[in-house]
């Protein structure tokens, strides 16, 4: 945990965003994998870690504005707790280190929330993903599950969001930290792909060189030699000489930060002139946005100056044609790029996205496009110094997307389809590092992972 006044300071900065009322921010349970006993590996919710700093299942925090007073609710590990799991810290004790005083059992939250509910105090919770405390919320709040997301507290969303989208000195530090494992877990298998390898062998050694270091995966490993295939979590190929391996993964730090990196890079370790050609114009879209990112600007207009650089260069390569910008206006280039340019990070690989993407990625100011692909950028808003996003352009070429696209004729006017089929069982190219918006522009966090073609192939004769 980071120091108590950490904490106690991000408390105090969101009852005063909100105002009045009481803040009710529920940590999560054990959830059972196939019997009760036999759980999932515990995750705890990023907003709870945020506020209250505990990574201990069923705790329920509660901030009372009107009284300024902060509560944590738990129970104490029972003598049958011990014998399993040994003696552990009370939940006063566990709660000391978050600053925070006023402690009392976990059924004793409900007396709580109902008897302010009675005194028509206004209750602010936050949208939930798991349906364990969507259930809890339905007790204690006496709002139906199906009702519950018309009932959040869009002055609590707002509160959170402001907070921790601006990373803090200890936040980047442990950013930082985290990268050195992503920094072995993407060269690990650089190292290891070759021609006969299974795609699961280097999938299991990248996860645990995640394991190894104390932390855990910050989402589900993408590892394959089907790169068109934007989330493929299938590891069952078999690598072989003349494919493109795209593995996307990241790790999480003890206090649960994340990194995501991506790298492509050739089965063989020497890219053919079709491989380089393709993967050099991702490289400089990516070079290019990074190098447009500074405070005040806005993601969606970096995402869009990229775009611009991926449809030049397939022009170059005779695979779009026309007037770049038109294209890009048009979104011919989705064929090609049919996601956005980046994300917000932190404690969440896809930060805070329980909140609700049009609040942490958009404002009054910059509203999502309803084009496709550009629809799926998850961050638009301008940038402030502090936040940490990702930029992950790509190329892909994707069967079921190009044979669609040529029969209903769209935007034959910028695409040579004759060409573009050429490509087909090319795969695809993703390049992602994780960035933080320094105060005069940006700077990528942690030590670089090979990404040239020149650094790829080099470390891949290793």
């Amino acid at each position: 945990m980071f120091n108590k006044t950490i904490y106690q300071s991000r408390r105090k900065t969101l009852k005063e965003s909100v105002k009045k009322g009481i803040i009710l921010i529920p940590g999560n349970v054990d959830v059972p994998m196939n019997y009760p006993a036999n759980t999932y590996h515990f995750r705890q919710d990023s907003n709870f870690l945020y506020f209250f700093g505990l990574d201990q299942q069923k705790l329920i925090g509660i901030m009372d504005i009107d009284n300024d007073k902060d509560y944590i609710f738990g129970d104490d590990v029972s003598l049958d707790g011990i014998i399993w799991m040994g003696p552990q810290p009370s939940i006063s004790e566990r709660s000391e280190k978050a600053g925070v005083k006023n402690t009392a059992p976990y059924n004793q939250a409900y007396d709580f929330i109902k008897k302010a509910i009675s005194e028509k105090r206004t209750v602010h919770f936050l949208p939930q993903y798991r349906a364990e405390n969507k259930l809890m919320l339905e007790k204690l709040l006496d709002i139906r599950v199906d009702e519950l997301p018309k009932n959040v507290s869009t002055d609590l969303i707002r509160g959170v969001v402001e907070l921790r989208s601006v990373k803090g000195p200890e936040e980047i530090a442990e950013l930082e930290k985290v990268m050195e494992t992503a920094y072995e877990m993407h060269t690990t298998a650089m190292k290891m792909a070759k021609p006969g390898i299974y795609e699961r062998e280097i999938s299991g050694a990248v996860e645990g060189i995640a394991l190894a270091k104390g932390g855990m995966l910050s989402f589900p490993i993408i590892l394959t030699v089907n790169g068109e295939t934007l989330h493929n979590h299938y590891h069952g190929n078999i690598l072989q000489d003349g494919q493109m391996l795209l593995v996307d993964t990241g790790t999480e730090s003890e206090l649960h930060y994340a990194s995501d990196h991506t790298r492509t890079f050739p089965v063989s370790g020497k890219f053919t002139s079709k491989q380089k050609d393709i993967y050099n114009i991702v490289l400089r879209s990516q070079l290019r946005a990074i190098d447009a990112i500074k405070p005040g600007i806005s993601f969606k207009s970096i995402h869009l100056l990229a775009m611009e650089e991926i449809a030049s260069g397939l022009r170059d390569l005779e695979l779009m044609k026309g007037d770049i910008k038109a294209a890009v206006e048009k979104g011919a280039h989705a064929l090609f790029m049919p996601h956005g340019l980046g994300h917000m990070m932190g404690l969440d690989v896809h930060d805070m996205e329980d909140l609700g993407e049009n609040f942490v990625g958009y404002d009054d100011e910059v509203k999502r496009a309803d084009q496709f692909g550009t629809a799926f950028l998850r961050l638009g808003r301008k940038l402030k110094a502090g936040y940490v996003l990702t930029v992950e352009p790509g190329i892909y070429f994707i069967p079921a997307l190009i044979d669609k696209w040529e029969k209903e004729g769209l935007h034959k006017e910028h695409i040579n389809y004759d060409k573009v089929r050429k490509f087909i069982g090319f795969g695809g190219v993703r390049i992602e590092d994780d960035i933080l918006v320094t105060e005069n522009g940006c700077r990528v966090l942690g030590k670089p992972i090979p990404k040239t073609v020149e650094e790829i192939e080099e470390i891949m004769k290793k």
